[in-house]
């Protein structure tokens, strides 16, 4: 029956076709024209179901299929020529929501993916359609799929409702959506927009301070063509975890200092003058982490910083204050 009602849209092989991403807000939208889901920290992730295979995507187009075997072995119950969108988390033993678990692959782990949009429907583009309608075939490509992949829903409540339940929980924040909206793809749109309750977000890595084997990451983000330096992060790591994280530098140190407004003239505890500057290593800007901080400083500065991750799953020239 749902089929029979959908309106004639382009027909469509399954391909790699690019998120569509959210805004972030300092608070969320609170009207009868937005619905609210929860916002997931794992991986972005595409599935596709085609004819004789099933592919993962990355946010990037990356191959997840076989990284995430049981969700591609969970896709394959998809209709025929379908591409869904959702994220890969990790459970952990609380049964919380871990992205350091998922990156590191504890043992023990639960692998889940929650699809929250579909792109390709039975060989049609739908990316056109009314968020609704979208939500409608999502509902109908998943059933017949079974665990590790779940359904993302709305919760019909109110933001202050939402943003309670979250903290109780500890999810990292809440997505609001604008109802009638279409897929944007490749778009960071003003129809989605993110509520981060813990605050956290990716930062490029330019550097760091020797230790064992480092001291500390030296941390920024991109404002439009500059990378300016926002941190020193000392905290958030294990000694196996310090040593993964070092390996990574291979092939990427450099004499020259990354950031444009470094040296700092005013020493703080988060500032980095020229004396303190001696001591840095520097690194081409490539690889991304995630880092959870208490505040931004007055002087623009990351307050009780500490690592959580590497995401891979993003780009470098991609990373923004948000």
């Amino acid at each position: 029956m749902l089929r029979k009602e959908l309106p004639l849209v382009e027909r469509i092989q399954p391909r790699f076709i690019e998120p569509m991403y959210a805004e972030a807000a300092r608070e969320l939208p609170d009207s009868d024209d937005w619905s609210y889901e929860p916002k997931l920290d794992g991986y972005r992730c595409l599935a596709a179901k085609s004819t004789g295979r099933v592919v993962l995507w990355s946010r990037r187009g990356n191959l997840f299929t076989a990284r995430f075997p049981e969700i591609a072995r969970a896709c394959d119950n998809l209709p025929l020529n379908t591409v869904i969108d959702g994220e890969v988390v990790a459970i952990d033993q609380d049964g919380r929501i871990s992205f350091n678990v998922l990156q590191h692959g504890r043992p023990n782990a639960h692998i889940q993916f929650y699809a929250f949009d579909v792109l390709i429907h039975r060989g049609r583009n739908v990316l056109r359609l009314p968020l609704e309608e979208r939500r409608k075939l999502l509902a109908d490509a998943l059933v017949k799929v079974a665990y590790p992949v779940l359904r993302s829903g709305p919760f019909d409540v109110k933001p202050s409702e939402m943003i309670r339940a979250a903290k109780k929980i500890e999810l990292e924040g809440i997505i609001a959506k604008r109802k009638g909206s279409v897929y944007e793809a490749g778009r960071r749109s003003a129809a989605w927009v993110k509520y981060k309750i813990n605050r956290s977000q990716e930062f490029v890595i330019g550097g760091y301070t020797p230790g064992n084997p480092f001291d500390a990451l030296i941390v920024g983000y991109y404002d439009g063509a500059d990378l300016k330096f926002a941190a020193k992060v000392r905290n958030g790591f294990v000694p196996h975890v310090r040593r993964e994280v070092f390996q990574l530098f291979t092939g990427l140190t450099t004499t020259k200092c990354p950031f444009v407004n470094l040296p700092e003239k005013r020493r703080t505890m988060w500032a980095l003058t020229a004396d303190e500057m001696k001591q840095c290593r520097w690194l081409k800007p490539r690889l991304v982490t995630q880092i959870e901080f208490k505040e931004w400083t007055p002087d623009e500065h990351l307050r009780h910083s500490s690592f959580v991750g590497l995401r891979d799953d993003k780009e470098a020239p991609q990373i923004v204050r948000e």
